[in-house]
C-alpha cells in the first residue's frame, strides 16, 4: 500500500469517526436491538419451528447482518456519491491516489466497523443473553466475509447507478429493507416455509442467514448457500465496474 493511499485511509477513518449516525447504526443499534429483543421473554424459550433453538440465538447472526447492511447499503453509498457530486472523485485524479483507491477506503473503514460491531453482538449475546458461541469458527468467519463481500457488492451498485446523494439515499431505502427481511430481522429465514423460503435463501442475505446459523450450530454451511452468495457478488461487483461514474 502506497504511503499516499495509506494517508487516504487514515483520512477516511478519521471522517468516519466524526459521523455519529453512523457510527450508531452500524456500530450500536444492531446490539441495542439483539439486547431490546432478549428482553422479550418469549424470544428467550426455545421454538420448533427453529429446530430447538431460542429466537435471541437466532437473532445474533441476524444483528451481524444487520450491522452489513446498515454499512454497505445505507453508509457507503451516500458517503461516495457525495464525493462525487463535490469533484472530489474527479479532483483525485490528479494526485498519486487513484479514485479507486478512496472506494477501497471506504469498504476497509466501513469493513471495520462491521467487525467491532459483529464482535460486539456476539459478546453481548454470549454475556447478556447466554447465547452460545458459534462452534464452527472459521466457517462463522469465512459466511461473514462472503456475506459482507456480496452486500458491499450491492452497495457498490447502488452507488454505481445513482447520479445523486439523494437518488442513492432513496435506492438504498429501497433495496434496504428487502434486504432486511430476506436477513430474518421481521421472522427468522429457518421459520420461513414453503416458497417463501425457497425465495428468500436464493438471495444473497437470506443463504448468508442461513449459512450463519449452520455454522453456529457447528454444521458446514451448505454449498448452494455458498454459490448463492459467489453468484450475487460476481454479478453486483460487474455491475458496479461496467456502470461506475467518477464524475
Amino acid at each position: 500500500m502506497t504511503s499516499a493511499t495509506t494517508t487516504l485511509l487514515r483520512s477516511e477513518t478519521r471522517l468516519a469517526a466524526r459521523e455519529p449516525a453512523s457510527v450508531f447504526w452500524i456500530m450500536i443499534f444492531p446490539t441495542a436491538l439483539l439486547l431490546i429483543l432478549g428482553a422479550v421473554p418469549s424470544f428467550r424459550e426455545p421454538g420448533a419451528e427453529l429446530g430447538g433453538q431460542r429466537p435471541v440465538d437466532v437473532y445474533v447472526s441476524v444483528a451481524v447482518t444487520l450491522s452489513i447492511i446498515m454499512a454497505a447499503i445505507f453508509a457507503m453509498p451516500s458517503v461516495v456519491t457525495t464525493y462525487r457530486e463535490r469533484g472530489i472523485l474527479r479532483r483525485l485524479r490528479t494526485t498519486p491516489v487513484h479514485p479507486g483507491s478512496l472506494i477501497l477506503a471506504q469498504v476497509v473503514v466501513h469493513g471495520a466497523a462491521v467487525l467491532v460491531s459483529a464482535i460486539l453482538v456476539v459478546t453481548v449475546g454470549r454475556v447478556a443473553l447466554d447465547v452460545p458461541l458459534p462452534q464452527s469458527v472459521p466457517w462463522y468467519l469465512l459466511v461473514s466475509l462472503l456475506t459482507a463481500t456480496a452486500t458491499f457488492a450491492m452497495g457498490a451498485a447502488i452507488t454505481a447507478v445513482s447520479p445523486t446523494t439523494r437518488i442513492a439515499q432513496a435506492l438504498s431505502m429501497v433495496v434496504a429493507f428487502p434486504a432486511m427481511f430476506t436477513a430474518g430481522l421481521w421472522l427468522p429465514v429457518q421459520a420461513m416455509q414453503g416458497w417463501l423460503h425457497t425465495i428468500v435463501v436464493a438471495t444473497p442475505l437470506g443463504a448468508g442467514s442461513e449459512a450463519l446459523n449452520d455454522a453456529l450450530l457447528g454444521r458446514a454451511p451448505e454449498l448452494v448457500d455458498i454459490a448463492v452468495m459467489l453468484g450475487w457478488t460476481a454479478v453486483l461487483a460487474l455491475l458496479a465496474v461496467r456502470t461506475f461514474r467518477w464524475e
